[in-house]
């Protein structure tokens, strides 16, 4: 091996070893920047002592006061338990919030105020409920603080043509308040509900109570993250089976005939049965009739009085006719056939 590399070798050794060194050292006086409690400024955060649910009223053995660092405390936190309970009235927990999570004032009802959907909802918004059954509500999946899709599924009557059926998404991302009567975010279990209540704007809200009349809704459940509009694309039965509307209305067509078909054969069975029935009322009359003259003793018959009657005998008689006067003979002169007409003799 060379010098050279020898001496390359060493250096990068000597060299890595001065690194760790160096961070080792910057990383001690990192921790003990931080032990001394005394060199950066600090503050207090009220948090929970024990986990809250939704509705739960907050009271000071459910909170307590840690230490915070005062440049990194949170939007709407409150520094003493007895600034978060001032104010005349019980104050309750819009959501569930964790042990030793900040307690903040969009968390928490005002005092006095209850916990009602009426105090989660933003500005300018409103909670509309969709009624739902196990398949459209996602089996029961979706839980308070999910968003959703709603589709609208419906069929537009033709005058001339089939019906057609397509589904539209009516609104996206929205933000499901509650599940029948829960408002709980903390809800974990799925159930079957009967409602889901939403929060949308008001023009969403008439665009909900419209569609509910007009058609089916169905809920779609958007992964947690996805809070961005999508483009979409009205669905129709062809797009399910690549058939074209002259299908369609062909397919249409063939149904119909085949119901009046059906229809023109049940009318005439049922005019076969009415015959039947003619019938049967028919001989079911005669033979009340038979019955009753069965019943019925007949005269005793009179021989009719003897009539003389008149004998008329015909005697037939033959008479022999004459013989005719004259008679032809026939005489062959050799093979030539004569006949002579001469009178016959007695």
């Amino acid at each position: 091996m060379r010098a050279n590399t020898v001496i390359m070798v060493i250096l990068a050794g000597v060299f890595g070893i001065l690194a760790v060194v160096l961070v080792n050292m910057w990383l001690a006086n990192q921790r003990s920047a931080m032990a001394r409690p005394g060199d950066l400024p600090r503050d207090t955060v009220v948090v929970a002592a024990t986990p809250l649910k939704f509705g739960d009223s907050l009271s000071a053995d459910k909170l307590r006061e840690i230490p915070w660092p005062a440049g990194a405390v949170p939007a709407g936190a409150f520094k003493t338990t007895k600034d978060l309970l001032a104010g005349d009235g019980a104050k309750q927990a819009l959501q569930a919030i964790g042990v030793n999570e900040p307690v903040l004032a969009t968390k928490i009802t005002g005092p006095g105020q209850r916990a009602t959907l009426s105090a989660v909802l933003a500005e300018g918004m409103k909670a509309v409920s969709i009624r739902v059954n196990d398949v459209l509500g996602v089996a029961g999946f979706v839980f308070p603080g999910d968003r959703v899709d709603v589709l609208l599924t419906r069929t537009a009557h033709s005058d001339g043509g089939p019906d057609k059926s397509y589904v539209d998404v009516l609104l996206q991302s929205v933000k499901v308040l509650a599940v029948d009567q829960v408002a709980d975010e903390s809800k974990d279990s799925p159930t079957v509900v009967k409602a889901v209540t939403v929060e949308v704007s008001t023009k969403d809200a008439q665009k909900l109570t419209l569609a509910a009349d007009a058609g089916q809704l169905s809920l779609a459940l958007r992964q947690a993250a996805a809070s961005k509009a999508e483009s979409t694309e009205r669905i129709t039965l062809s797009d399910l089976t690549g058939d074209t509307p002259e299908d369609a209305a062909k397919r249409q067509a063939e149904l119909e005939r085949q119901k009046a078909a059906d229809a023109a054969a049940a009318e005439d069975r049922k005019r076969a049965d009415d015959k039947i029935d003619g019938l049967a009322q028919a001989v079911q009359r005669v033979g009340s009739q038979i019955d009753q003259l069965s019943k019925v003793k007949p005269a005793p018959a009179v021989a009719p009085a003897t009539q003389a009657q008149e004998v008329i005998k015909q005697v037939v008689k033959y008479v022999q006719p004459e013989p005719p006067a004259r008679a032809t003979i026939g005489v062959f002169r050799g093979v030539k056939l004569e006949t002579y007409d001469v009178p016959r003799q007695h």
